[in-house]
């Protein structure tokens, strides 16, 4: 671990980051002189499954309860083929406040090179005001697979078979 740069504003600054870490994912800014006080994404623990990404906003921004925001991280990124990044809530945020993602887990595929953008949504009880750097979600970086489809008349029997929603109880 190594230290990382720290955010000139907002609140839970990054502190650390992962080294010697694969895949390579490409990353780049998208207005380097607005947002370089924007912590780029990061691990902040070693063993950390997601990076925690912060909120590019350039204004507190109020998210009444039950709305709907969609928040600008102020960068990009080029996933090699065959991976995706997936973009889930964060715990603390979900259990204290109620913000969690409208579209959770959201995915970036490995194609798509617009700004990453943060679906939040307030289920909380009351407002929620994310401030410039906050940590608003987190990357999970998935190998994935593209499957093909077979067309078949039968599926083979299991012994769940069609049972679906509750078929085990409470």
């Amino acid at each position: 671990m190594i230290p990382a740069p720290q955010a000139a504003a907002g609140r839970n600054s990054p502190k650390t980051i992962a080294v010697n870490a694969e895949p390579v994912i490409k990353i780049r800014r998208l207005r380097p002189q607005e947002d370089a006080d924007i912590p780029l994404p990061c691990y902040m623990t070693a063993d950390a499954a997601g990076m925690d990404i912060c909120a590019a906003v350039r204004a507190e921004l109020v998210l009444k309860r039950g709305g709907i925001a969609l928040l600008p991280t102020g960068f990009a990124i080029a996933l090699p083929r065959g991976f995706e990044a997936q973009i889930r809530p964060r715990s603390g945020l979900a259990v204290r406040h109620g913000i969690g993602l409208i579209n959770a887990p959201g995915t970036v595929d490995a194609d798509y090179r617009g700004e990453v953008m943060i679906a939040l949504v307030n289920l909380g009880p009351s407002d929620y005001t994310v401030r410039r750097g906050d940590r608003i979600a987190q990357m999970v970086i998935q190998r994935v697979h593209q499957a093909r489809l077979e067309v078949v008349d039968v599926l083979d029997a299991t012994p769940r078979s069609e049972g679906g929603f509750g078929h085990t109880g409470n």
